[in-house]
């Protein structure tokens, strides 16, 4: 066994009103993946930030080399070898993709001091041959897609040459292909004497990648071991203290009147010739690989984009949106894929987050007077989803929360709002397996209630066990409409990669 890189002793941080980290250990060595398994909730991104200097710990101790250690913010952690590549890419969308990977650590030149961008333009060419990206170096972030933004701080990541990587859900916005080049490139830094520590809520990764494994729970650690020597079954007794049952509800769909009908609906550029019709209790699948333009058609749908063509029936009458406001109030409601940046207002509370859709009906002249209702509409529907925070009384701020949380939020402000047609673009991306079959069954209970439901996954288990009907695109093309309890895993992908004609579909 190797010699311990980093050690976690009695670490604890306590921030008001709740106790994020309670006494934990860690063990991480070089030339190792090492697994962080929790729930939403658990404490893996407090952990995090402390190892990365965002936080400073409220007691304990961490030891890198054999010596104590400290940290006075990220520089600090950055100069002593940790580096952290977080769930939610935070990159400079204005500059370009040399600019994001060496911001912070910019090369000069030894004699001038100037800044040498001849030279970090070439080492930002052999990073992204490293990674089998084919960007150029002066692109903008911006026009890069969110997988290649991923990929892009993965490369900056490497060039900082760490000795302890950490990997926050790096998957969760990568295709297939990708992802085995990721795994590869952690493969490489594992032979390099890397330590990787290594956090998803994927079992099907951890068991792939992972060496050893270390499971917290409600900020507490609870055990630790070999991969090789566990199961699934074991790890998520040990995350949530039960079994969990089925992943996916028993439903049996009582499909209703047609709420929806699109036809022949288009955007240049995005995606054409879309038709399809929905019904009241239905829960439709939409699935395509990465660009394949399920997110633009449900933008489109919800009035943020415009169509260029096509035409759409809402409850019998001819619907074009206004906009988002315009689709709301007349009973649509989405989940938008990035919770960050679409989904919250990160510099707002919890409070106000959950209860911003219906603000209208809480404000007199402009300022929230119904505060006691306001509180009740909160406790409610936060308690629905079981959002981990530190009460729904204090003004907790919704960036504080951890990644599953804030997705907990997003869904929760959507729930009053009583929609007829809800979309869910990515809706468990970064949630743990618990409350994963707790988003299922909302969404089959939203099902049940007579609400139409698009959902769109990436992943395609959840697709096959969710939906009814299963709507299938392929680069900006709907190629198939399948009937759920007809389709397999290989049918649904066959059409995903075109590998079969398209299909004339208007069902």
């Amino acid at each position: 066994m190797q010699e311990a890189l980093l050690e976690v002793h009695n670490l604890t941080k306590v921030f008001p009103g709740i106790r994020a980290l309670d006494d934990v250990h860690l063990t991480l060595r070089s030339g190792e993946v090492h697994a962080l398994i929790g729930e939403n909730g658990a404490g893996k991104s407090t952990l995090v930030k402390i190892l990365t200097g965002v936080y400073i710990p409220t007691n304990g101790t961490l030891t890198l080399n054999g010596k104590e250690i400290s940290f006075k913010n990220a520089i600090d952690a950055q100069q002593a070898g940790i580096v952290a590549i977080h769930q939610e890419a935070s990159m400079f969308p204005e500059l370009s993709v040399t600019e994001n990977i060496f911001m912070g650590h910019h090369l000069r030149n030894p004699k001038t001091k100037k800044l040498d961008w001849k030279t970090m333009t070439e080492k930002t060419r052999e990073l992204l041959a490293r990674m089998q990206l084919d960007i150029n170096p002066d692109t903008l972030v911006k026009n890069l897609s969110v997988a290649k933004r991923h990929m892009v701080e993965i490369s900056k990541a490497l060039s900082l040459d760490a000795d302890l990587v950490i990997m926050d859900e790096p998957t969760s916005a990568l295709t297939g292909r990708e992802v085995e080049d990721l795994f590869r490139i952690v493969r490489s830094l594992k032979e390099e004497g890397k330590a990787i520590l290594f956090i998803s809520h994927k079992f099907e990764e951890i068991f792939e990648i992972c060496d050893y494994y270390t499971v917290f729970r409600d900020g507490q650690y609870i055990g630790e071991g070999k991969v090789a020597d566990s199961d699934e079954d074991a790890i998520i007794k040990m995350m949530i203290g039960r079994s969990i049952g089925h992943l996916y509800p028993e439903h049996t769909p009582k499909i209703g009147k047609e709420i929806l009908t699109v036809e022949h609906l288009s955007q240049l550029g995005a995606f054409k010739d879309i038709s399809f019709k929905l019904h009241e209790g239905e829960i439709l699948g939409l699935f395509g690989l990465v660009g394949a333009g399920r997110s633009e058609v449900v933008r489109t749908i919800f009035g943020i984009d415009k169509s260029s063509e096509g035409t759409m029936i809402l409850d019998g009458k001819a619907f074009k949106p206004k906009g988002a406001m315009d689709s709301m109030r007349r009973g649509i409601a989405l989940v938008p894929e990035d919770r960050q940046k679409q989904g919250l207002v990160l510099k707002m509370s919890l409070t106000r987050n959950i209860s911003l859709p219906v603000l209208t009906n809480l404000c007199w002249k402009g300022i929230v007077t119904r505060k006691k209702v306001e509180k009740e509409y909160v406790h409610e529907h936060g308690n629905q989803m079981e959002i981990k925070a530190a009460g729904y009384h204090v003004d907790v701020d919704a960036e504080t929360l951890s990644g599953g949380n804030q997705q907990k939020v997003v869904l929760a402000k959507w729930i009053g709002t009583k929609p007829k047609i809800l979309i869910l673009d990515e809706p468990t991306k970064g949630i743990d397996v618990a409350t994963k079959a707790a988003v299922h069954q909302f969404i089959a209970d939203m099902a049940d209630k007579g609400v139409a439901v698009i959902l769109i996954s990436s992943e395609l288990p959840e697709v096959l066990g969710m939906s009814d009907r299963i709507l299938v695109m392929h680069e900006g093309y709907q190629t198939a409409i399948l009937e759920a309890k007809d389709a397999t895993a290989e049918s649904v992908m066959r059409y995903a990669i075109a590998s079969v004609q398209r299909e004339a579909t208007n069902a």
